[in-house]
């Protein structure tokens, strides 16, 4: 395939570079410990230095899959959610794929920086901020859950901020950043004891050592 005839692809959301799809538990935020189908979307510009998931950076190290068939492996699994994440999934027209995921009765997540417009029709979207990339549009008001990642103290200011910018309804997490959690986690829990809007998300999953 010619690589303008792939972007083409992408951008029509026809086909996704996919890094990985597996079937698991949710390991972070409101919908942890609960079983869901991920999918992983290749490509990502944000750049954050502690990304555990850099592998998926480059899109052009993944194959262009069909989303159809993504779909078609999703509907096989008893949990009927799938979860989109990345890289930065925003980087390709979600719409058609959540179309097909909906007219198989599944529910749809994103995880999301934000830093790219929103596309696809979502039951639940989980919007985590970057600060090199901030988000665009009004993502903030769709958000449902504002997870915030918290590497060093001062990234206490940049949760306040977003937090400001959510619904009323929008749940707040902060999650420590995991090379750096165990000096990061009593600054979150006490920043969550004077703050009790917040709560801690922690990676539940590098716990459990599961996807």
């Amino acid at each position: 395939m010619k690589k303008q005839e792939q972007n083409d692809q992408f951008e029509q959301g026809i086909k996704v570079p996919l890094v990985e799809e597996f079937y698991t538990l949710q390991g972070e935020g409101f919908h942890t410990g609960h079983a869901a189908y991920f999918i992983r979307i290749g490509g990502c510009d944000v750049g954050c230095s502690w990304c555990d998931t850099k592998f998926s950076w480059n899109p052009e190290l993944h194959p262009p899959v069909a989303i159809r068939d993504i779909a078609d492996r999703a509907a096989l699994y008893p949990a009927a959610a799938v979860v989109v994440t990345g890289g930065e999934p925003l980087m390709v027209d979600m719409g058609p794929l959540t179309s097909l995921l909906k007219e198989r009765g599944i529910e749809t997540y994103l995880e999301t920086s934000g830093a790219y417009p929103l596309t696809g029709t979502w039951d639940w979207i989980c919007l985590s901020p970057k600060q090199n990339m901030p988000p665009v549009g009004d993502i903030h008001q769709q958000a449902h859950e504002l997870k915030v990642i918290i590497a060093r103290e001062q990234d206490l200011e940049w949760a306040v901020e977003h937090s400001g910018l959510v619904s009323e309804a929008c749940k707040l997490y902060l999650q420590p950043e995991w090379s750096n959690r165990e000096k990061m986690l009593p600054v979150c829990i006490d920043f969550a004891k004077e703050n009790p809007s917040w709560g801690i998300s922690l990676q539940a999953h590098k716990y459990m050592r599961i996807p």
